[in-house]
């Protein structure tokens, strides 16, 4: 097997179906039609898999083209694996309510984190004023 340099090594996974996970944290599924040197990739029947505890729903994107600096990982599913899972596939509806419960839920908790380190004189910073990269 030979080795190439770069993101020409994955030349040989185009028209295979991947994962790819991104900076943001979303999950995106779909086949790999093409990519560059700078890691580009664009994805065919691509769906958007969200994850809550057990549960998971996919979003239908169609085509979607990611830039490379946003790839956390990339890796190729294995077609005869990916129908054995132990989590549960839910319509799309319900898998955004768990996650919208779930994101309210740790607000919340966040909430009183903050609140009892302040009682306690310490500050911490918000979220929002913290740089993201």
């Amino acid at each position: 097997m030979n080795y190439m340099p770069g993101t020409a090594s994955l030349i040989q996974d185009i028209d295979k179906k991947h994962l790819v996970l991104l900076r943001d944290g979303r999950t995106l599924i779909g086949f790999l039609r093409s990519i560059d040197q700078f890691a580009n990739l664009v994805l065919h029947q691509t769906v958007e898999r969200i994850h809550v505890g057990k549960k998971y729903g996919d979003i239908p994107r169609g085509i979607f083209v990611v830039r490379g600096e946003n790839v956390v990982l990339l890796g190729e599913i294995d077609l005869e694996k990916e129908s054995d899972t132990l989590l549960q596939q839910v319509s799309i509806e319900e898998i955004l309510e768990e996650q919208r419960v779930e994101l309210q839920a740790k607000q919340e908790s966040e909430k009183l984190k903050v609140q009892a380190l302040k009682e306690r004189g310490l500050a911490v910073p918000r979220a929002d004023t913290l740089d993201e990269y």
